[in-house]
């Protein structure tokens, strides 16, 4: 495949597997998961076209169950899942990458999930400035996530590293 094709696959994937399962009619259980040959028929692509899609996914975003038989993705879920990941003491830092446009909302109201389950935060400043470039020139905002946690926030890890939260309150952050 070449690599407009895969991005074009991981884009199909993440909308059926976050987003909208019964248009393609799959259906996900409560923790997230498929059926791997329901979702090649579905799709109409070969398992090497799945394997390549998640082997090469430079976010990580979907995973295989250990017997290979089922798929999910990490996290980014709009449709209602519980992905049962275990919470775990977050670093001191994390970091969430957006644009100059909601930076007064966000400094008002702190990070919400909006559509999601989860806020998303990254463990570093570049993966938050790609993140944030998504949408125009980046803002990186950092997180007191060692005083989130202290203070009673829950933290979970993603199996692709991100971490999510339900919610950052804005005392919390600060601009980079």
């Amino acid at each position: 495949m070449n690599e407009k094709d895969t991005i074009r696959l991981s884009k199909r994937l993440s909308r059926h597997l976050r987003h909208a399962p019964e248009e393609i009619g799959i259906q996900l259980s409560a923790d997230g998961w498929t059926d791997v040959a329901a979702l090649l028929g579905a799709m109409r692509i070969t398992r090497e076209q799945l394997d390549h899609v998640v082997a090469t996914n430079d976010k990580r975003r979907f995973a295989f169950d250990e017997t290979g038989a089922r798929i999910r993705a990490s996290q980014g879920h709009t449709v209602p899942v519980q992905l049962d990941l275990p919470v775990t003491t977050p670093p001191d830092t994390l970091y969430h990458g957006t644009v100059a446009k909601f930076l007064d909302d966000i400094m008002a109201e702190g990070l919400r999930p909006m559509t999601r389950h989860d806020v998303h935060l990254s463990p570093d400043i570049p993966t938050a400035i790609k993140v944030g470039s998504r949408r125009g020139k980046p803002v990186v905002l950092a997180v007191d996530a060692g005083r989130m946690h202290a203070d009673g926030h829950v933290f979970r890890l993603s199996a692709n590293g991100v971490w999510l939260t339900e919610h950052v309150p804005a005392g919390y952050l600060s601009s980079r």
